[in-house]
């Protein structure tokens, strides 16, 4: 089966269109693959009256990939309104092993959860792309919520949302093979940055192994080895630093049967 035409079951993704715009969407591991969608725009559904209220109050920050927005055990105040690019969220164990939570994209907020300031941050944020975000200082925020109910109810959707999918990833982790939540990542890249190739479906975003192994709870070295595997049997293509997906079906597969 593995070795069958690699153009079958492709998924359905327009000639050189990405499969799922990026814009309000997240990247997570979770058996909810409706979670990929994320939560609506916190601005998108404001007046233009209220946007310019909200925005009036916030401070835009510039970063560069690999920059830092907020650090985990340093004091917490707001959230940061992402208006470009893609920040990633992750804890880092006190032995100094990371896990990826997620990669939110813009039309999300991170900083969470204690919006409105007091404590300090759960885990950290860094941009994992050239980014534009708006910080709205906690303060600040709280008295914008109790004038403007749509930002009070775009704030707990968010955080109902980011509080589902943090309790996916923790059942996925305890439940799932490295193997199936592997292939779990692969099929929700391909949903998100999918593009038709000649070879297959481009998974046109840069990760590198490190990056999926932080994500999926396995080492880079782990990650390597399982990629050159899948090659081997025809499911993906490595080149470069470009992952090309040919049996789409069998990532499916994969991720509900697999062991490691």
């Amino acid at each position: 089966m593995l070795l069958q035409a690699a153009n079958a079951a492709r998924p359905a993704i327009p000639g050189k269109a990405v499969a799922r715009s990026a814009v309000g969407s997240s990247l997570l591991l979770t058996e909810n693959d409706e979670a990929i969608g994320g939560p609506p725009s916190l601005i998108e559904r404001l007046s233009p009256r209220e946007r310019e209220l909200v925005l009036k109050q916030g401070r835009r920050k510039v970063l560069n990939r690999g920059q830092t927005l907020f650090s985990q055990g340093a004091r917490h105040d707001g959230i940061f309104l992402i208006e470009s690019g893609r920040i990633r969220v992750f804890y880092t164990s006190p032995q100094g092993r990371e896990i990826t939570l997620a990669y939110w994209h813009p039309g999300n907020f991170v900083g969470g959860p204690e919006i409105f300031g007091g404590g300090t941050h759960q885990w950290s944020g860094v941009a994992s792309t050239n980014c534009s975000v708006v910080q709205l200082p906690g303060r600040e925020l709280r008295t914008l919520a109790a004038e403007i109910p749509n930002l009070a109810i775009g704030l707990i959707d968010g955080l109902a949302f980011k509080g589902k999918c943090y309790s996916a990833l923790a059942q996925m982790l305890g439940t799932r093979s490295i193997t199936q939540r592997l292939a779990h990542l692969l099929v929700h890249l391909v949903e998100l940055y999918g593009v038709e190739d000649a070879e297959g479906v481009v998974i046109a975003a840069a990760f590198t192994h490190a990056d999926i192994a932080h994500m999926v709870g396995a080492t880079r070295q782990w990650v390597t080895i399982s990629l050159k595997r899948m090659q081997e049997k025809g499911i993906v293509l490595t080149r470069r630093s470009q992952i090309v997906v040919r049996r789409y079906d069998v990532l499916e597969e994969m991720r509900g049967q697999a062991t490691d």
